[in-house]
């Protein structure tokens, strides 16, 4: 099973990644790494930094096909989204926008959504529902809104199953100062850092404290589960911020409190009711606010390490200063050149090297330097020097606009400034946007070769375990080979090996069902020295195996009640169940959803076999049976009977060979009497030296003697085959 978390390296994300880890999931993270960090995911995973709202995602998507979607990546601060609405949109709108488009595209089964306590606003009609008026007031609380239109609208036009989750004030071990539920971080950190803790108002005002393992768990749980809609997560129970600040001094000792003015739109009382989530998911908070208050304080001081400062290039954000300064400087170049080609004019005039107009050339050079502003303001700056000369020569200023020297001056200056000053911008220009293409391929470059990296990495991984037949790929492998039979009697000795190997467990059974379905034997079972299976069952004493016979599904001891197996599913032959394989025992460990859909995977296998091989045996009953009898052929029975013989040698299951004598001594009349007094688990067929045999399964000698009895009061003598004794 394959989840994506986004926003899995942040305080919620980290929990609920890890969580889908220790069940078995294969987990991928999308984080920009803008509040979370690496440091808080420490097992294995895919690691994609990019931001959700980022095109390159649908390359995550499209490579890894995702069973389920946890989106919890958002921008979470308020006071930010007051500041930069647009900001908050573009992450909490746009990048949920894009994980819908993506998981209905790639066929995600289940999506999540984090929404917040705040879409309800100031609102005191405690403890809040999902039914309760939304009234938000802050651009963060609008866009969570809108995201859970988003889900409900793409469930209902798209049939993607998504739930929202409206989280109360989230704390717990990993969290920052910001966000919604950051008053308890930042009391413990400023406590451990031996600072005064800051109280806006009296202190009386209440939270919804929920601690985030308890978040975790069921955002976990409800990802296979059939839930869809709008959630509240909470523990519907309020704790003050005075009440925090007394058990953090339980725990921390003197902690000194400064009262402030209160801060404005700030609510005083927050609880939300949590009865729906608890009705249909069966969840409730396991942790209490003293228990999440002491595992968080623990991780405070004895965990958690400073963050460590990153320096920011010079050039990142530039302050007004230095802006003015870069922008200055042109123009500061521009006068000096100015000045230097005044210099040259003048100096040079009445010489013999008169003829060259160093104007023109200041105007060209600085065109090629800077470009078109710049250009633009030589040619005025010389246009003004060029008038000047005129001037000092002698020149009238008003019969400077009669004559034609002075215009004609000007359009050559323009002139060559336009050109040049144009040409320079439109290739500056053309090398920008080619290298702005440049490094969005480049980036797309980096981006591909990672995700072609790890599928390549994943592919070797998968290769290797199809090859040495270690995990479960290669052992569903296995399956189909030892399972590649038309005997029944065979598959149900190879569905204990192979339900061992794959679940790694050595206590194993599969049981046959009868037609009344009142009955249940053993067929096999493993064969560990500690392990004892009943050879027969009756339905009505085991209420789950009744409850499999009805509604056909596996059945999960989520209760580990003593008397029941751990995990038990039915084996089904054209819609009907024929069989039921149980396991009794496994580690602890292996006790999670991957194991359980693993088991069904191979309970579907093996019923596929099963099914096929029941069908043969229906479409060539003429030619198992002696004709005009129920009697098997001499090479059926040996089949069988080689069957019962593996499965004694490697299962320890008894069965026990009768003989009616020689056939030929034996009347069709008295063979379809023994045929019809015999078990369905029982098989009536001829040997190899033409006598008539009676094969009694899952039989030992005391089972014989009682089954001898009961023919020998119907006249009917049989005699144990003295030569199988030894699998008695």
């Amino acid at each position: 099973m394959r989840v994506l978390v986004t926003g899995g390296y942040g305080f919620i994300g980290s929990f609920v990644a890890e969580r889908f880890s220790k069940e078995g999931y294969e987990v991928s993270i999308i984080d920009n790494l803008s509040s979370g960090n690496k440091r808080n995911v420490d097992f294995k995973h895919k690691s994609y930094i990019l931001s959700v709202e980022d095109r390159n995602c649908e390359e995550i998507f499209r490579n890894n096909r995702f069973d389920a979607v946890i989106h919890l990546a958002a921008q979470v601060s308020v006071a930010a989204s007051m500041e930069n609405p647009r900001q908050d949109t573009k992450s909490n709108v746009l990048g949920l926008s894009n994980m819908l488009v993506l998981s209905h595209k790639y066929g995600v089964k289940k999506f999540i959504f984090a929404s917040s306590a705040a879409v309800y606003g100031m609102n005191d009609q405690l403890p809040l529902s999902e039914s309760a008026p939304c009234s938000p007031i802050s651009p963060y609380a609008i866009n969570k809104m809108i995201g859970e239109t988003y889900c409900l609208k793409w469930q209902e036009i798209y049939g993607l199953e998504t739930l929202s989750f409206r989280f109360s004030n989230v704390y717990g071990p990993r969290q920052d100062s910001l966000g919604e539920g950051g008053v308890v971080s930042i009391f413990m950190e400023r406590a451990t850092g031996g600072k005064d803790l800051i109280v806006f108002g009296d202190g009386g005002q209440t939270r919804d404290f929920v601690y985030v393992e308890d978040v975790a768990d069921a955002i976990y749980r409800a990802s296979y589960s059939d839930l869809t809609g709008v959630y509240n997560l909470s523990t519907n129970t309020e704790n003050s911020v005075n009440d925090l600040i007394e058990w953090l001094r339980s725990l921390h000792g003197k902690a000194s409190v400064s009262y402030r003015d209160v801060r404005q739109g700030d609510i005083y009382r927050s609880s939300l009711d949590n009865a729906r989530i608890g009705r249909d998911l069966d969840w409730a908070p396991k942790y209490s606010f003293q228990e999440g208050l002491h595992r968080t304080y623990d991780w405070f001081k004895n965990e958690r390490t400073p963050d460590e400062k990153i320096a920011k290039p010079e050039n990142e954000n530039p302050s007004f200063i230095s802006r003015a300064v870069k922008g200055i400087i042109p123009y500061a170049e521009n006068v000096l050149a100015f000045a230097l080609a005044a210099w040259l004019t003048l100096a040079i005039e009445d010489t013999q090297y008169n003829f060259i107009d160093i104007k023109l050339i200041y105007i060209i050079i600085i065109g090629i330097v800077y470009g078109n502003r710049q250009s633009i303001v030589a040619v005025i700056l010389s246009v003004a020097l060029y008038t000047y000369n005129l001037l000092e020569n002698g020149y009238d200023l008003i019969s400077l606009f009669y004559g034609t020297d002075l215009f004609f001056q000007i359009a050559i200056y323009l002139f060559i400034g336009l050109v040049v000053g144009y040409s320079i911008d439109r290739r500056t220009n053309a090398l920008k946007s080619k290298e702005r293409q440049l490094n969005a391929l480049q980036e797309k470059y980096t981006f591909l070769n990672e995700v072609y990296e790890e599928t390549r990495t994943v592919k070797e991984e998968l290769q290797q375990q199809i090859m040495n037949n270690g995990d479960s790929f290669g052992k569903i492998y296995s399956v189909t080979k030892e399972l590649e039979s038309l005997e029944p009697e065979k598959i149900f000795t190879s569905t204990v090996s192979v339900v061992e190997s794959i679940m790694k467990s050595q206590m194993v059974t599969i049981y046959t069902v009868n037609k009344y379905k009142n009955y249940l034997r053993i067929a096999a079972r493993s064969s560990g020295n500690d392990f004892e299976a009943p050879k027969s069952i009756k339905v009505e004493d085991y209420p789950y195996i009744k409850q499999l016979l009805g509604n056909k599904k596996i059945y999960i001891n989520k209760e580990l009640h003593g008397d029941s197996p751990l995990l038990s599913a039915p084996v089904l032959s054209n819609g009907e169940v024929v069989a039921v394989v149980s396991l009794h025992e496994m580690r602890f460990d292996n006790f999670s959803l991957y194991y359980q859909n693993l088991f069904k995977i191979t309970i579907d296998l093996i019923s596929s076999s099963l099914s096929r091989a029941l069908s043969y045996v229906e479409a060539t009953g003429s030619q198992r049976y002696l004709e005009g009898s129920q009697v098997l052929k001499p090479d059926v029975f040996a089949d069988i009977l080689a069957s019962k013989r593996l499965a004694s040698n490697k299962h320890g299951v008894e069965f026990v060979l009768l003989s009616a004598g020689s056939a030929a001594d034996v009347s069709p009349d008295l063979a379809n009497q023994i045929f019809r007094s015999l078990r369905e688990t029982d098989y009536l067929g001829l040997g190899q030296d033409g006598q008539l045999l009676i094969l009694l399964s899952n039989s030992g000698q005391q089972d014989a003697e009682f089954v001898l009895n009961r023919f020998y009061r119907n006249n009917i003598k049989l005699d144990i085959m003295k030569e199988d004794l030894m699998y008695v």
